[in-house]
């Protein structure tokens, strides 16, 4: 599994972002928080769960792809170091969550979801290539 590590694109602050979750039609649940614009992704791996079909599609300059619908995805997972940072997105919101849910059952902890794509890269400033 590679790891890749975003190089600093801003210097601006680290704004905390819990954990969110859109619904497929694009509005949030009870639960969710607004993700903050501009939030600072320098020494996190940035991941896209969604399927290598919709990465090849577009996805954030950078990101890793592991599909959290494949079989193996738990595998992927586990090479990943627990202590990381690591900041997931996927079309809608709904298998972002998802992932980092299993995830935190592995022990990861520095987790953020960022929702959809389009969210993803609004609040870390990465480009969609």
């Amino acid at each position: 599994m590679r790891r890749i590590l975003l190089p600093l694109l801003t210097a601006g602050a680290l704004f905390a972002l819990p954990a969110c979750s859109s619904s497929s039609s694009g509005a949030s649940t009870a639960a969710a928080v607004s993700v903050a614009p501009q939030m600072d992704p320098t020494g996190a791996v940035v991941i896209d769960v969604r399927t290598p079909g919709e990465f090849g599609s577009g996805h954030l300059d950078g990101a890793v792809n592991i599909d959290v619908q494949a079989t193996d995805f738990v595998t992927q997972i586990r090479s990943l170091d627990p202590a990381g940072r690591y900041l997931v997105y996927c079309r809608s919101g709904n298998r972002s969550a998802a992932a980092i849910d299993i995830m935190r059952s592995l022990g990861f902890t520095d987790l953020t979801d960022l929702g959809s794509v389009a969210e993803a890269s609004a609040a870390t400033g990465i480009p969609v290539v």
